[in-house]
């Protein structure tokens, strides 16, 4: 089958598009013909070997997919050939044919295309593990979400925009300030341009922010580390920034928050029923229209380097996804 094929762990100019074996599904799994997969920041830093999972080489990148189920393995119930799915595994989405899980993968409603359907599983399960899981956020909480013009970023500003919650939006440039206003945040700050400490204090009247939904890191994770809210939730999700943070923990004390950390891949492997459950309830609020992901930018599957650049460059809006088939 055609794929990206990733040999070493040198990042990703030294991946090559070839052919790998094509998959066949085992017990409990679906093999799907992908038609888009998502670039997530998580599959640049896999092959590099900057992620905390190295999956033996060679391998196929790529953690989400969207497709046709072309074939089931012995005990699938939820699915069958020529059902529309958005799926994930730790690797795999950057070829003609992945293999999945069928406990990580949701059908497609009609109407949503798969360019859009293959962004909603890592990005609003990720908000969704975050908010509702996590923080148990409240209607009429202050939110702030950094890196929010990103995929995930968006996802968040987007869910707890529907949750009811104040969102504050944080982006490295105005450029992407419209963006995420559209999708609902009442305040931007450009953190790169602004005083984010001055800023935070001056949008909640110095009460500082109920839920932190952090993808950075760094210092913008330190500096929040002062800025929140009696009771508060801190949530990191991960540190594109390239900087992991410490916390002095007498902060935590004097204003009674908390850290909690978002990792929403082993959190749907531990608790299946649970992340089925959240993507059930997350595409039943797309076709609802209570929800609507955004792409950013696809590329053909050619241009897999261009796309991963973008990504870590963090120039996209939104998800960059490859288009494979159809």
């Amino acid at each position: 089958m055609n794929a990206v094929v990733c040999q070493s762990f040198t990042g990703i100019d030294d991946l090559d598009l070839g052919e790998m074996p094509a998959p066949q599904p085992g017990a409990g799994e679906i093999l799907v013909d992908v038609h888009a997969a998502a670039v997530n920041f998580m599959d640049c830093l896999m092959v590099a070997g900057k992620y905390q999972l190295r999956p033996q080489t060679p391998f196929v990148p790529g953690t989400d997919a969207s497709g046709i189920v072309a074939a089931v393995g012995e005990g699938v119930t939820r699915f069958k050939p020529g059902d529309r799915v958005a799926c994930s595994n730790w690797t795999g989405a950057y070829s003609s044919q992945m293999i999945a899980a069928q406990r990580s993968a949701a059908h497609l409603p009609p109407g949503v295309d798969f360019a859009s359907g293959v962004v909603v599983r890592h990005c609003y399960g990720t908000a969704h593990y975050a908010f509702i899981e996590c923080a148990k956020l409240q209607a009429g909480e202050t939110v702030f979400v950094s890196g929010a013009a990103g995929g995930v970023g968006l996802a968040a500003v987007d869910l707890a925009r529907s949750l009811g919650a104040r969102v504050v939006a944080g982006v490295g440039s105005q450029e992407k300030a419209a963006i995420v206003r559209e999708y609902g945040a009442d305040e931007v700050i450009d953190y790169v341009h602004e005083d984010l400490r001055e800023r935070i204090k001056a949008v909640t009247g110095g009460k500082g922010v109920d839920v932190f939904f952090d993808v950075l890191g760094g210092e913008v994770f330190t500096t929040m580390t002062r800025l929140m809210n009696w009771g508060g939730r801190m949530l990191p999700i991960g540190f594109a920034s390239g900087d992991i943070p410490s916390v002095p923990m007498n902060l935590l004390l004097l204003k009674n928050y908390s850290i909690v950390g978002v990792f929403w891949g082993a959190w749907a492997e531990r608790y299946p029923e649970a992340s089925i459950a959240a993507d059930e309830q997350i595409f039943q609020w797309i076709a609802q229209g209570k929800l609507k992901p955004h792409v950013g930018a696809v590329f053909p599957l050619e241009q897999f380097k261009e796309a991963m650049g973008a990504v870590l460059d963090r120039t996209s809006q939104g998800r960059v996804v490859l288009k494979i088939l159809g």
